[in-house]
């Protein structure tokens, strides 16, 4: 897909980042909202193909709103300088994301800051089989798209209940279990980026589904 009416669309509302532009090229914005829902809806049968427990989501349930929340970001913009959606996106599990911004666009999947009851069941995987994640993590290939899980809060001190010699201590001090690939715009232009985003997809299913059998089991 040409992503070229999303950006420039997406360049002239942070030139314009008030509800009187937006409500003048309501129009437009429903034009690329409706490309791109239409591409994600295409994306969305190529990733259930790939995968049996693949949580159907059409790009209308996938997409994310265009508004950045004000009640608790209120010194944030009106609207955000990018279109996100969400892939395989079942209700409290890790699913895959995807967004496209102006200077960058990212995929990136796991879960950002989960909820206590489903750290702490993250953290009791780890103490349980905390070799089979970092067999994952330490793939080459999952390296070479991925690097390290994201760098988020970390805790300094071993989390409570576990010991502060655990071999695996460093991954138990972890608040945000997530890995991110990053690229320019530049490459949404290329032939083959939805064969990219696929296999970025594919690098990253092990590392979900261990994150997803750890919250569900």
């Amino acid at each position: 897909m040409d992503f070229n009416n999303q950006l420039t669309f997406l360049k002239k509302l942070q030139k314009n980042n008030n509800k009187e532009w937006m409500d003048a090229n309501r129009k437009w914005y429903k034009e690329v909202r409706d490309e791109f829902i239409a591409w994600l809806d295409r994306i969305n049968v190529q990733l259930a193909a790939l995968d049996s427990d693949y949580f159907d989501t059409p790009g209308k349930k996938g997409i994310n709103r265009i508004n950045n929340n004000l009640m608790f970001h209120p010194n944030k913009p009106i609207y955000k300088d990018h279109f996100g959606a969400g892939f395989d996106k079942k209700p409290n599990t890790a699913d895959f994301y995807f967004e496209l911004g102006i200077d960058r666009c990212i995929f990136a999947g796991g879960l950002w800051r989960p909820d206590a009851k489903r750290l702490n069941s993250i953290r009791d995987a780890i103490d349980y089989d905390g070799e089979n994640l970092k067999k994952i993590l330490n793939k080459k290939s999952f390296k070479h798209e991925f690097g390290e899980l994201y760098e988020d809060v970390k805790l300094t001190n071993a989390p409570k209940g576990f010991a502060k010699e655990h071999e695996h201590i460093e991954l138990l001090k972890h608040k945000t279990f997530a890995v991110v690939k990053e690229f320019s715009t530049i490459a949404t232009f290329d032939d083959n980026f939805d064969e990219r985003l696929i296999q970025v997809y594919k690098e990253m299913l092990p590392f979900r589904k261990y994150l997803n059998k750890a919250i569900t089991v």
